[in-house]
């Protein structure tokens, strides 16, 4: 798998450049009423999309290292992973929109459009190849019934 760095460390790095696009080249900044509310109650769901996500692993006994998707035993497919297969990157994403709208400046929506880009192609699709040869059909059946992201 050419997997580069793990995906909350990838979130870390993406917020710290979110951060200094606000700071040094704020295009369109924007302020509203309720926009830290809005700010929290994303950052709640990225929390509970992804604690949701490891319960669902720990529930069967599988590996949540996304370095080893081989070593997965069992592939989940009930609780939040009927509704999205990504639910943990998901949650991670839900922080980074989070982050911009406490930010408030347009320029570092840029950096969510390039994190999503970079997750499907170095993250996702190299963890479904793996997952494809390992659970074969069923994987398949699953992946025509439940949207990558949601």
């Amino acid at each position: 798998m050419y997997l580069k760095l793990p995906p909350p460390l990838l979130m870390i790095i993406t917020f710290g450049c979110m951060y200094l696009l606000a700071q040094h080249w704020p295009l369109w900044v924007f302020s509203f009423w309720g926009q830290q509310a809005v700010a929290l109650v994303l950052c709640l769901l990225g929390a509970l999309l992804g604690l949701s996500g490891v319960l669902s692993f720990s529930r069967v006994r599988t590996t949540v290292n996304p370095h080893k998707p081989k070593n997965a035993s069992s592939l989940v497919t009930s609780g939040i992973y009927q509704y999205s297969r990504n639910p943990m990157y998901l949650g991670l994403v839900l922080f980074l929109t989070a982050a911009w709208f406490y930010l408030g400046a347009l320029s570092p929506a840029v950096m969510i459009i390039i994190f999503v880009s970079y997750m499907n192609h170095f993250q996702i699709e190299p963890e479904e190849e793996a997952l494809k040869l390992k659970f074969g059909e069923a994987f398949s059946d699953y992946c025509q019934q439940v949207r990558r992201w949601c």
